[in-house]
């Protein structure tokens, strides 16, 4: 295999540069080659209408949006539980989160008709939705996983 088949497309959650990030170094705490934060910190990444695409779009990795409002209860409601499972999935998985009050557009070119509405995209392509709060950050890792 080349190098180049061995290597991830990374966008940092800090500067949104496209990182090439060696398979075997993922489990390794990888840092952005710009900005040098961490690629991944276990903690959401919170997505605009700016970013969104880039995540979605440039990752090699899948991408785990929660597509939520501030004002939902029941994403609030499952908010901790969110946050969790980004300890869980990452660096397998980007989670993401995106607010559908500041970025309507984008919530109605994927016809998000319910909030909190957990959406699953990999290499850009929507491959799983599911509406509704989940109760536990394993569940959600759970159903991540099932998909993929």
């Amino acid at each position: 295999m080349t190098d180049s088949a061995n290597a991830l497309h990374i966008v940092c959650p800090h500067c949104h540069t496209t990182n090439r990030v060696r398979v075997a170094d993922m489990a390794q705490a990888p840092d952005c080659g710009s900005c040098h934060s961490a690629l991944f910190d276990g903690h959401p990444l919170t997505l605009d209408a700016t970013s969104f695409d880039k995540h979605i779009g440039r990752s090699h990795v899948p991408v785990l949006v929660d597509f939520c409002a501030p004002w939902c209860g029941p994403c609030r409601m499952m908010a901790p539980a969110y946050e969790q499972a980004a300890a869980l999935l990452e660096p397998q998985v980007r989670v993401a989160k995106l607010n559908t009050e500041d970025a309507q557009a984008i919530a109605a070119r994927f016809n998000i008709r319910s909030i909190p509405t957990l959406a699953l995209f990999v290499r850009g392509q929507e491959v799983a939705r599911q509406a509704g709060a989940f109760r536990s950050a394993q569940d959600i890792a759970d159903w991540a996983r099932s998909h993929l």
